[in-house]
């Protein structure tokens, strides 16, 4: 393909304009982001920047490098521009709007909710509704009982997740409720990749419509009728309540976007932890037997008739079962950590080095290289549960060159834009998988490969490219 690196200002670097005029590189980085930082870090060294979609965004490979990025949060913005996308995506006013004054700052602040002791009883709740709906989907499962994993997952993930932070719908057939928005929401979430990328609401079909339909869902006369909502939504609902600029729907579209921050990637990420233990009877037997001895030493029963409690120090001390989650995190994430310049100046890197950026340039850090350098990690395509434990304990030291990382494992971003959510998501993908071991036997119902759909690269979890059967039954 056509290819040129143009000559900048002094400290500037090399710059991959692409010959398509606006467009740059969009086309060959959509279709393989990895593949083609790669490709430019062998031929231009470790900081290179590059045309996508008229912008210019530098990325910085070096993950010894990240830690002076992240450091620089005055001058390298990221809030602003997750804020200018949510909005855009979730079809509320932007929130740097003088109209919403100090709603940024204060809605970060409810962020607390899903930390130390609330984060304790919301997992519990967590827990409590994901035992529920085990209860209800499987204790018929005498017999084996076989369905699409996918499916599966999202289909209990989704409605824990919903009735913890939202509340149960309490009419007769609140199951059936609850599957119409998941059926909606499946639909948006197909959309997602193409409205992150700008791409107008009106080309992609029924998702406006579609969309609309789900933020109505969360207007107030609906969600009052919800029962014993998370403090972390009521806390949410009574800040919107003080600013009179905001609409009904305003306020329902931002509940809407709370819920997708929730489970658009925790969904994907809980499938993967759980395909690849299915894949790998060894890491299965492994987790198992640390779950198993769990319950024996805590004197709790299994089987989905039995309350099973799990304090934060239980779950935390599940080192083979964190590990292989983070394994299935480290191999199916891929987020692109973005900041943007907000102004004219250098940014000091290790080594003496110097980037010169521009007012509005963008800064990229695409973790997934980190996530598969054959230096940091070995054999890094190859799935190994145990790859964050030694000698008995969490593994928390990696090195690349002889020198210990900072930065080895960064599924939920980095620095000010890690997610709020993500000790949360732990602990339900932990409790998932520790309530479906616990009770079930499970095995693979299909022989075939599931590979990563790459049509998210950037944005998260990726999603399978196909779905797989399964089947489960009670244990014994």
């Amino acid at each position: 393909y056509f290819f040129s690196v143009f000559n900048r200002k002094t400290g500037e670097p090399p710059l991959i304009n692409g010959w398509i005029p606006y467009l740059g590189k969009a086309l060959i980085f959509r279709k393989d982001a990895f593949k083609f930082l790669l490709d430019q870090q062998k031929k231009l060294g470790d900081i290179f920047t590059v045309h996508i979609a008229g912008r210019y965004i530098t990325f910085i490979m070096d993950p010894f490098q990240y830690v002076y990025v992240i450091r620089n949060s005055k001058q390298l913005e990221f809030h602003e521009f997750a804020n200018k996308m949510a909005s855009k995506t979730f079809d509320y006013p932007a929130l740097s709007n003088g109209k919403f004054p100090d709603l940024k700052e204060n809605l970060h602040r409810i962020y607390q909710y899903l930390q130390g002791k609330p984060l304790d009883i919301i997992s519990d709740h967590m827990m409590k509704n994901l035992q529920d709906i085990f209860e209800w989907k499987c204790s018929q499962a005498t017999d084996w009982e076989t369905e699409k994993m996918y499916k599966f997952c999202c289909s209990v993930m989704f409605e824990a997740s919903f009735v913890t932070l939202y509340g149960r719908v309490p009419a007769a057939d609140g199951h059936k409720v609850i599957s119409e928005i998941r059926d909606k929401f499946i639909k948006f979430d197909a959309s997602f990749p193409y409205l992150a990328a700008n791409i107008p609401i009106e080309l992609l079909g029924a998702t406006k419509k579609v969309r609309k339909e789900l933020i109505h869902h969360f207007l107030l006369q609906n969600m009052t009728k919800w029962l014993g909502g998370s403090k972390v939504v009521q806390a949410r609902q009574d800040l919107f309540e003080k600013y009179e600029l905001l609409g009904d729907y305003d306020k329902a579209a931002h509940h809407f976007a709370f819920l997708w921050a929730s489970v658009g990637n925790t969904i994907p990420a809980t499938f993967w932890a759980m395909y690849y233990l299915l894949r790998h009877p060894e890491a299965l037997a492994a987790v198992r037997d640390e779950i198993d001895h769990l319950l024996q030493s805590t004197g709790q029963k299994r089987g989905p008739t039995y309350n099973i409690h799990l304090t934060r120090e239980q779950l935390d001390n599940l080192v083979y079962l964190e590990s292989a989650l983070n394994e299935s995190l480290r191999m199916c994430s891929s987020s692109m950590n973005i900041r943007i310049s907000q102004e004219d100046f250098v940014l000091k890197l290790e080594g003496n080095q110097e980037v010169s950026l521009r007012k509005g340039d963008w800064i990229a850090l695409y973790p997934q290289i980190l996530h598969m350098d054959p230096e940091v990690y070995e054999d890094p395509k190859e799935y190994k549960f145990d790859r964050y434990i030694e000698n008995g304990k969490k593994k928390n030291t990696f090195y690349k060159a002889g020198r210990k990382l900072k930065y080895f494992l960064m599924p939920f971003g980095s620095g000010i834009s890690m997610c709020p959510g993500r000790f949360l998501a732990m602990n339900e993908m932990k409790m998932f998988l520790f309530l479906l071991l616990a009770n079930f036997d499970v095995q693979l119902a299909e022989n075939k490969a599931v590979r990563l759909d790459n049509s998210r690269m950037g944005l998260g979890i990726l999603l399978p490219d196909v779905d797989i059967a399964f089947r489960y039954k009670l244990r014994p």
